[in-house]
């Protein structure tokens, strides 16, 4: 029978690409772009003072997303909509619709919008824990070079978790850590859209891929994991930015020899603790003057600047935890400490 046939054909990866496929939204944006060109003149005092002209011009862009929630909250990579003064969500149905930006986060390249007047979209659910297993199949949903305006249905692709937890540190102006990293074909445009497990769960978002000397896919896409999309999208949702802003209560020098070898340490490494103000997280946690921090998180200190490295490239907030190895009275232990908000 034609029924029995169909059932056949249907398996894990079919049931879960039609349970979210109605959730996926095609991106498109008209974003300001700013170049520079020489100014055309032979004046060479505008050629040494004034040496480029700046440009603004508005240019079409696209990409992916995905819908959050029945009141028509989207979300998608910041990149997509970064200097954005135009965008438009499609929907599977075909019908297109101007989006707000509610905020965006350029260091964790998330961002959320809203549909304009738009409610009782179907969601997408999540699956927030960090229990995805290596090998695992995956599916990869989204916009790549634009064909969802095709036919209005995002484009899929199968493949499996490759990788977790790929630090990428600092790139450019975005920290990318904990990172999925699939062998599931992502292109240009496939940016915001979501990455799925075989249940139909978005476990992570699309966000870019290596490609070596080729122009698209050669299997090394990465995907913003889950639970950390949540947990910025909370905030942006709330206050339209997120709040880096917080302390340890810690002051820090650089660790002289004399001092290494009156503290009894060997060889010279870390930076000592100057001061801990009372009541400040250090101060909670147990850290005392004259403590050398030797690692935060198992990475090697050897002066100030490597801790402020360190920050730069971990996306820190109030309430993340980080581990300091410590070296007091001749013995090495590790205390954790609590970040607070400011």
């Amino acid at each position: 029978p034609v029924q029995s046939i169909t059932e056949s054909r249907q398996n894990a990866i079919t049931r879960a690409v039609e349970k979210v496929s109605n959730s996926v939204v095609g991106i498109n944006v008209i974003q300001v772009k700013e170049y520079h060109r020489r100014y055309y003149t032979n004046d060479q005092f505008f050629q040494f003072f004034l040496p480029f002209a700046p440009i603004r011009k508005p240019v079409k862009s696209l990409g992916s997303g995905f819908i959050i929630d029945r009141d028509g909250y989207v979300v998608t990579n910041e990149h997509v909509v970064q200097n954005a003064i135009e965008i438009k969500v499609t929907l599977t149905d075909g019908s297109q619709h101007d989006a707000d930006l509610i905020g965006a986060d350029e260091i964790s390249d998330i961002a959320l919008l809203k549909l304009r007047g738009f409610k009782n979209v179907q969601p997408i659910k999540f699956h927030a824990e960090k229990d995805l297993i290596i090998g695992e199949w995956v599916i990869a949903l989204g916009n790549p070079f634009g064909l969802f305006d095709l036919n209005a249905k995002p484009t899929v692709t199968v493949g499996v978790i490759s990788s977790l937890n790929q630090n990428f540190g600092k790139m450019e102006d975005r920290v990318y850590k904990d990172m999925i990293q699939t062998d599931a074909s992502i292109n240009q445009g496939n940016s915001g859209g979501p990455l799925v497990n075989s249940l139909g769960e978005v476990i992570g978002m699309n966000t870019f891929i290596f490609s070596g000397d080729s122009q698209g896919s050669i299997g090394l896409g990465f995907a913003i994991p889950a639970y950390r999309i949540l947990e910025i999208v909370a905030e942006l949702r709330t206050y339209g930015k997120v709040n880096r802003n917080y302390w340890t209560g810690i002051t820090l020098g650089e660790i002289s020899r004399s001092v290494a070898r009156y503290l009894g340490l060997t060889p010279v490494r870390g930076v000592i603790v100057t001061d801990v103000q009372e009541d400040s997280p250090a101060d909670k946690a147990g850290i005392q003057v004259y403590d050398v921090i030797l690692a935060v998180n198992d990475q090697q200190i050897s002066n100030r600047q490597a801790i402020l490295d360190l920050i730069e490239n971990s996306d820190l907030r109030g309430g993340d935890t980080l581990d300091f190895k410590i070296y007091r009275d001749r013995r090495i232990f590790t205390i954790p400490i609590r970040l607070e908000k400011l």
